[in-house]
């Protein structure tokens, strides 16, 4: 296995390893304990996705496409009146 994505913090991690995940690449999310013992770590590169070998091409250009993407946020003409996104 090996690192594709040093996250800044643990949720983070586990965010990039559920986008790897829907697309079928088997990811594990390290540095659980280390960021808990020490407090906020995850800036120090101890949270980290993991991926296989023959997963890493594929993953890196997911990776890419990840980092590239815009943000949108939200209106308020996005959200219906229970608060439940494009429920209309």
């Amino acid at each position: 296995m090996q690192i594709v994505f040093r996250a800044h913090e643990i949720i983070e991690a586990h965010i990039v390893a559920g986008m790897l995940q829907a697309h079928d690449i088997a990811a594990h999310v390290g540095g659980h304990y280390l960021q808990g013992a020490v407090g906020d770590i995850g800036t120090m590169g101890f949270a980290n996705v993991f991926v296989a070998d023959e997963d890493m091409p594929r993953a890196e250009q997911l990776l890419k496409d990840y980092q590239a993407a815009e943000i949108v946020e939200p209106t308020a003409a996005d959200w219906d009146e229970t608060g439940l996104q494009g429920a209309k």
